[in-house]
């Protein structure tokens, strides 16, 4: 049996390229290209029904190591707790204040772009700063 060598995170949202766009400003990732044939996604978009239009959206890692993120609507909105949330590691091996201090910073960029700071837990050593995305998805700044 072989195993798995590349996986996608998915999230069911209300508007997909928007939040996909959101993701790609918070981790650096960009766009794909179009499907062949197609000059821009908004040509390939249209050329779906209307059912399906701006149904999904993808965003990838450039250097190919991150997971692809994957954006599909669903009608119904979030109405819990995430099971499941990014860790944004913008602190890995700092610690103390020196990582309070990266997280705060990347908190500041966050929040204009429409995230939301939900509590920071600190205890003088390690720290996380728990977020919402603009749909209300949980992360965290870690």
């Amino acid at each position: 049996m072989s195993s798995i060598k590349q996986f996608q995170v998915t999230f069911d949202c209300a508007e997909p390229e928007r939040l996909a766009r959101f993701w790609c400003e918070v981790l650096g990732y960009v766009v794909p290209p179009p499907p062949a044939g197609f000059a821009t996604w908004d040509e390939f978009d249209r050329s779906q029904a209307p059912e399906d239009q701006g149904s999904w959206f993808a965003c990838t890692d450039p250097s190919g190591v991150g997971p692809r993120l994957y954006f599909q609507r669903v009608p119904e909105g979030k109405v819990a707790k995430n099971r499941v949330h990014l860790d944004v590691r913008v602190g890995t091996g700092l610690v103390g204040e020196e990582r309070l201090a990266a997280l705060e910073a990347e908190c500041a960029r966050l929040v204009p772009l429409g995230a939301v700071r939900v509590r920071l837990l600190y205890d003088g050593h390690d720290a996380c700063i728990v977020m919402q995305d603009i749909e209300g998805n949980e992360f965290c700044l870690d």
